[in-house]
């Protein structure tokens, strides 16, 4: 079963207009380019900025993309097939490289409900149905109208805790400070076309269909891209003290396929009516379609931005920040009442119109490949290229 049905389809519906910026593994050069999509050509500019980074922190990252210099340049389509294909000639990166991976979490009321639900059920998956009628029928209604932090927040607040209802998920969905928590370590983010990992012992998971955004050190957003904030919910449900071995596993981080810059034609206020899609295709025969749409976040993306970077803690490379997803798939798969888990080999595929398709496969994040490509390997890599000045 192929990711996609063109290589194309991975693109923006607009990529001849849209400004779009990523990175390729060079096989000749044995390292990552930051490259800009030219017509029909991807152009190597990382003469002027070495890494995704340097390019969004200078003044004005989509001028110097337009006109960087290009080392050298590929065929787009050929790219494409190699992203999407073996991977064995330049094919596309994650595109983020120095910026830490962060991510909001429970910015949703329907995602915050089944955070609830993974709690009270203490990670066990069949009784995920029953728990979810009851948390529903208790909670719903009334979540889905109040805003983050606000006095009547405060209030729903004090009636669920007096009923013995009150969570942690609630705390930070409801609350006034927002779940912002390190997704994955610098530079371990895969991009389209690799393979993303769930851990072998995890029997409830999912994918986090989530619109992701660039944001400079001064906590600029300088444009926007798609992420899998891939999660299991054995695991978290257990406990969220276990967090890092949910979310933060080998190829569990995914981003792409490029990062559209903030210009004339793409900006702040097209984020905020951005709808993900998620499809998840299964060698059983299985589909999922849904729809996500950042209508519904309850906290603006400058707010989540700002409860990140700031006086109180400094990113001097930047950030990319997964903005949280609506929903956590429910579809029964395996057994009735048993809700969704991955399989190996389901193709996942997230896009939206104006970002285009991250397209992966699911296997274990024991059989993915290794990370071993670092921050150390990536300065000496570019220092042997000439590209440190």
């Amino acid at each position: 079963m192929s990711l996609v049905n063109n290589p194309f389809d991975v693109l923006p519906a607009d990529w001849r207009t849209a400004l779009l910026v990523g990175r390729v593994h060079d096989p000749d050069e044995q390292g990552p380019s930051v490259v800009v999509v030219a017509g029909d050509e991807l152009l190597d500019i990382s003469g002027a900025a070495p890494t995704l980074s340097q390019l969004l922190e200078s003044e004005d990252p989509a001028e110097l993309a337009r006109t960087a210099q290009a080392r050298k340049s590929w065929p787009l389509a050929e790219v494409l097939d190699n992203t999407l294909g073996d991977r064995t000639g330049p094919h596309l990166l994650a595109p983020a490289d120095l910026q830490v991976i962060k991510a909001a979490g429970v910015t949703f009321v329907r995602s915050m409900l089944e955070r609830v639900i993974e709690e009270r059920a203490a990670g066990d998956p069949d009784r995920s149905a029953l728990i979810r009628a009851q948390v529903e029928a208790a909670m719903g209604g009334t979540l889905a109208v109040v805003d983050p932090g606000s006095p009547e927040a405060a209030a729903v607040k004090e009636w669920m805790v007096r009923d013995g209802l009150w969570s942690q998920y609630l705390e930070v969905g409801l609350g006034p400070d927002p779940e912002v928590f390190t997704k994955a370590p610098v530079l371990a983010a895969v991009g389209t076309g690799a393979e993303v990992g769930v851990a072998e012992d995890s029997r409830w998971n999912n994918p986090e269909p989530e619109l992701v955004l660039a944001v400079r050190s001064d906590g600029r957003i300088t444009g926007a891209t798609l992420g899998n904030d891939v999660n299991l919910r054995d695991v978290e449900g257990r406990s969220a003290l276990l967090l890092p071995k949910a979310k933060d596993n080998n190829a569990s981080a995914a981003l792409g396929p490029f990062l559209r810059l903030f210009d004339d034609g793409f900006g702040l206020d097209d984020v905020r009516r951005t709808d993900v899609r998620l499809e998840v295709v299964g060698e059983d025969g299985f589909v999922l379609d849904a729809l996500s749409s950042m209508r519904e976040i309850s906290r603006d993306v400058l707010e989540l931005v700002a409860a990140t970077v700031g006086r109180h803690h400094q990113y001097p490379d930047g950030i990319m920040l997964y903005t949280g997803t609506l929903f956590a798939p429910t579809e029964d798969r395996d057994a009735e009442g048993a809700g969704f888990t991955h399989h190996l080999g389901d193709v996942v595929r997230i896009s939206s119109p104006r970002l285009g398709t991250l397209a992966n496969r699911v296997n274990h994040a024991e059989k993915c490949p290794e990370w071993t490509f670092g921050i150390g390997s990536l300065m000496t890599n570019l220092a042997a290229r000439g590209l440190l000045g």
